[in-house]
């Protein structure tokens, strides 16, 4: 009787939240969508607006706060973080950081009289005013301005950084609209700043600000000239780069367009395709050339030159094995290896994070179930990459994480860990649902890829029976109701909803998938930004939120996961804080971790597609074309040991085509809507 009452009050919830989707918070874009791709803010009375971004290279991140003012005049503030010119003492946030207002920049004249483009300081206000007209970003922040009061004079100001140097970039092109000449001139600045030497490792480091192009120039009618301002780190073992402004602006589109012709998704929906586009920039971008190696860090001024088990091996690698991008593949790579240095025969927990280059690590959150993220990342980052070499390289560090959480097993035949992703922030019990989940898919990969790598077949046997296993306790220990919901309770004497019951959806667990996604998309935990992380409390993480439209299309809701999906998408590409998924707020104030990004792709390839990785050349996919959708692409995956298209269309009475398109060769499989095709390649 119990179980019928939770079931029917589940169906209650979920049809009365189907009812009420159109009830979403109404969006009022600010941007919008080019041509070519990128999003523009036309600048109109909604002001004022204040916005930040954050850009990287291999050797700098750029974070820029800009907006404009009641008045339409620009503010920007840029702050430069250097992640391989470290500071001591030994942190995860002891990067070089420097920050840059607009009081601090070069003075600009034109025709003798001071530029007010941003607030200079007190002399501006008797000098030439600026009306910004329109910012426009994709991977490359633009802002345009009229000057004077006829505003015949252009400026556009393109910020940016080096792909490959440690240095940000800040070109100023004016364009003479007028039909008088134009005298224009930008005084010459060098600046340079010192830490100590006590404070700086292995060598005294140095900051400069400095002009390139400076002096003045008269400008014809029809003309323009172009001046920038330079960002730069520097030390004995960097001495002060000659920068070619143009050479590496054009590098940075490269390594962008580069970034966006792998793995494109093609919808009917240019809001999907272009949230789409946008995170796989932001997700790749974010790799630093450290002394170890490329690393991929999150950003967000604090997390640089290292890694960690939930960013890095859970989030971001799988999603680099299904891109194809080289350096992305690199660096995920190198989390492995760094990972599996910590491997010791008394299975003392690897570090949550490695830190400073890999010069030390950081374990600061007790135990997160951080062998179930690598297990369950490595393990799906092996099968996808499709390369033997990688997979044995992996094969002993996946091992080994799924022994020590063998030993951790509780009484009720759960993973016992003190913690979890959001390391203390709210509770987690003894024992929570996330690292369980994690546990158990892992052990899932590893029965396939132990097979593919010729272990003992008692081995893959062992995790089979693990699996199976664990499978059953989640629902045990786990399966509750809670707040009315047939679902999970996050640990034990958890009663409140939490947002990480989407976990077991991920992983085609789908026995209370009702009562689950009706949870989820209740008023209790969905909010205007995505999920809170806890029913009633203001904060979100968006990582949950993308695991959970993940979770919610591979249980096959499609309609209901698109709707929300849809909300999701415009509000993070045209809203109000743009173009990419965030890591959290009130903490962060939303910045743009990176490892998010790839989340939000994995929404598309392990939940629109339902691609699972199966083998080095295969994998099951299980695709959910949404109504009113003829057809759906990914094209130039660079996974599974192969390039290739997948393509999937309507068939007619409620069937689908799952089109592979290789080496100019086509494959075609029929399936019912809802099932599941495995594919070889």
């Amino acid at each position: 009787m119990k179980n019928t009452f939770c079931l029917i009050a589940s169906i209650i919830c979920f049809t009365a939240l189907s009812a009420q989707q159109t009830d979403l918070p109404a969006q009022h874009d600010r941007w919008k969508i080019m041509p070519d791709g990128s999003i523009e803010w036309t600048i109109d009375n909604r002001l004022p607006h204040n916005e930040h971004l954050e850009m990287s290279g291999e050797k700098v991140a750029l974070w820029v706060q800009y907006g404009v003012n009641e008045n339409g005049q620009s503010a920007v503030n840029r702050t430069m973080v250097f992640p391989t010119f470290r500071l001591l003492p030994v942190r995860t946030i002891a990067s070089m950081m420097y920050n840059v207002t607009d009081d601090e920049l070069p003075r600009f004249l034109v025709n003798d009289k001071l530029l007010k483009a941003g607030v200079y300081n007190a002399a501006a206000v008797t000098g030439l005013p600026e009306k910004v007209t329109g910012i426009r970003q994709k991977g490359i922040l633009q802002i345009r301005s009229e000057i004077g009061k006829d505003r015949t004079l252009l400026l556009q100001r393109t910020l940016f950084p080096s792909t490959d140097k440690p240095v940000a970039i800040e070109k100023w092109v004016f364009t003479n609209a007028g039909k008088q000449p134009v005298k224009i001139e930008m005084e010459y600045l060098y600046r340079e700043t010192k830490p100590a030497m006590a404070r700086t490792t292995p060598v005294q480091h140095r900051f400069v600000v400095s002009t390139l192009n400076e002096g003045l120039r008269t400008v014809a009618p029809g003309d323009s000239v172009q001046f920038a301002i330079l960002y730069q780190a520097l030390n004995k073992n960097n001495p002060l780069a000659t920068i070619d402004v143009n050479h590496e602006l054009d590098a940075r589109q490269g390594r962008l367009s580069n970034i966006v012709s792998l793995m494109q998704l093609e919808t009917p929906d240019p809001v999907l395709n272009t949230a789409f586009a946008f995170a796989k920039m932001r997700a790749t971008e974010s790799i630093y050339k450290t002394k170890g190696g490329y690393l991929h860090g999150p950003g967000g001024l604090r997390y640089y030159a290292a890694i960690w088990a939930n960013d890095q091996a859970e989030y971001i690698n799988p999603f680099f094995a299904m891109l194809g991008d080289e350096v992305g593949n690199q660096s995920a790579m190198n989390a492995y290896r760094w990972f599996a240095r910590y491997m010791n025969d008394e299975y003392k927990p690897i570090p949550s994070s490695i830190i400073a280059e890999g010069d030390a690590t950081w374990h600061g959150a007790k135990d997160r179930g951080d062998m179930a993220m690598i297990a369950y990342g490595a393990g799906r980052y092996a099968l996808t990459y499709g390369n033997i070499d990688s997979a044995k390289v992996l094969w002993p560090l996946i091992e080994w994480c799924l022994e020590y959480e063998n030993r951790k097993l509780n009484e009720h035949g759960v993973v016992a860990s003190n913690s979890d992703e959001l390391e203390g922030r709210f509770p987690a019990g003894k024992a929570n649902l996330n690292t369980s989940i994690l546990y158990y898919d892992a052990l899932r990969s590893a029965v396939m890829l132990g097979k593919l790598l010729s272990v003992p077949k008692t081995q893959t046997e062992k995790y089979a029976k693990q699996a199976q296993a664990m499978r059953m306790n989640i629902d045990k220990f786990f399966g509750a109701t809670v707040e009315g919901f047939n679902t999970y309770r996050y640990y034990e004497g958890n009663d409140t909803l939490r947002a990480w019951i989407c976990s077991p959806l991920i992983v085609d667990i789908f026995d209370r998938k009702a009562g689950t996604i009706a949870a989820l998309f209740s008023p209790r935990l969905w909010t205007a930004d995505g999920l809170a992380s806890l029913a009633g409390n203001t904060t979100f993480w968006d990582r949950s939120t993308l695991y959970a439209l993940r979770g919610v299309l591979a249980a096959g809701e499609t309609e209901k996961a698109m709707t929300f999906l849809r909300y999701y998408s415009q509000r993070r590409l045209l809203g109000e804080h743009v173009p990419y998924a965030v890591e959290a707020y009130p903490e962060g104030n939303q910045r743009h971790l990176s490892a998010e990004s790839g989340l939000y792709c994995r929404i598309y390839t392990e939940g629109l597609f339902g691609i699972r990785p199966t083998g080095f050349n295969g994998f099951d996919c299980t695709p959910r074309l949404p109504n009113g959708w003829n057809r759906m692409a990914l094209r130039n995956l660079h996974s599974f040991g192969n390039v290739f298209d997948i393509v999937v269309s309507r068939a007619g009475a409620g069937r689908l085509n799952i089109s592979i398109k290789k080496d100019g060769k086509e494959k075609n499989y029929l399936i019912k809507e809802g099932a599941t095709q495995k594919v070889l390649l």
